[in-house]
């Protein structure tokens, strides 16, 4: 960990929501920042959460970092209280051949029980939704918290950024230090990779690449998750997802003002109104501070309208769910 980070610590709380693979790897990356005195791993099944929290205070010593981690099974959100940021993942993962949108109805009634009693217990945290469909779920949880808007956000231009990232650089045959990519619009069909902010070693991707190239790397970049659930077959992708909600909490944690592209409600910016959406937002201690506009094409600007609609027309949908 740099040293730096440690100097920038609140030492406050971390609630991580669910104990599989994706909440478990999420509170072992926040533990290893070690900017936070507590992450607290909660999960419906008894004795999971505290046997994974355990194992993780045992690599403290290897690792070198401080942060306690506590295990709270049975559904229980004692020692949850107060916490400055909560990361819901609870919620079933795709299967082969499912889309995000398969998973509604039933995550839909996860993600109300715990955005009501992070509402209860932590009235002041800031909710950082990654259940899918993500940006259903993170309206959902804005709804049923009832906190201000800036104060829940979802996770989905990180990782989708770093899968266009990672696709580029291997296409570009860099490192992927070299590669600075963007991805906004919705974590789904009506993703909207941006090509015209993607770079390779400071040259425009349309330099480095031919048009037939990109548009099969944006191709595959709106189908990353489902690549990786299909070489599965059971459970879908944790490792990269963890990264990039941790990243968004360790931001949220030290009040870092970074400009993250995550899932926020936009109000005005690129002529688009009332919706949750993947767009680049300067986020800190209470949340999305303010939506950053990027220069995009005219194209580009026309998909990401059109992703807002896709995504409104769902999200109206949830609040009876």
């Amino acid at each position: 960990m740099p040293a730096s980070l440690g100097s920038m610590a609140n030492r406050g709380k971390v609630t991580v929501v669910g104990a599989g693979f994706y909440g478990s790897t999420t509170a072992q990356r926040l533990a290893e920042y070690d900017i936070f005195e507590t992450v607290v791993l909660t999960d419906i099944l008894e004795g999971k959460p505290e046997g994974l929290a355990l194992d993780i205070n045992q690599s403290r010593p290897i690792e070198g970092f401080e942060t306690k981690v506590v295990g709270v099974g049975g559904g229980s959100y004692d020692g949850t209280e107060n916490s400055d940021v909560v990361v819901i993942t609870a919620g079933l993962p795709r299967k082969p051949g499912m889309s995000r949108m398969d998973l509604l109805e039933t995550n839909a009634k996860i993600v109300r029980a715990v955005a009501e009693n992070v509402a209860r217990t932590s009235p002041d945290a800031v909710i950082v939704v990654v259940s899918n469909p993500l940006d259903e779920m993170t309206a959902l949880a804005q709804l049923a918290s009832g906190f201000p808007r800036e104060r829940v956000l979802g996770q989905a231009g990180m990782l989708d950024t770093a899968r266009f990232i990672d696709n580029v650089a291997a296409a570009a045959g860099v490192p992927v230090g070299s590669v600075a990519c963007l991805t906004l619009g919705s974590h789904g069909d009506t993703m909207v990779p941006v090509p015209s902010r993607c770079t390779v070693d400071g040259k425009p991707l349309t330099d480095v690449l031919d048009a037939a190239t990109i548009d099969e790397l944006v191709r595959r970049t709106r189908n990353g998750g489902a690549e990786v659930v299909a070489l599965l077959k059971t459970g879908s992708a944790y490792y990269a997802p963890s990264a990039a909600a941790a990243r968004m909490v360790r931001a949220i944690g030290t009040d870092a003002g970074e400009e993250l592209p995550v899932c926020a409600w936009v109000d005005g910016e690129y002529g688009i109104s009332g919706v949750y959406l993947g767009v680049v937002a300067e986020v800190g201690a209470g949340g999305v501070r303010r939506v950053v506009e990027v220069p995009l094409t005219d194209s580009e600007v026309a998909d990401l309208r059109a992703a807002a609609e896709a995504v409104r027309a769902k999200q109206a949908d949830i609040a009876d769910l």
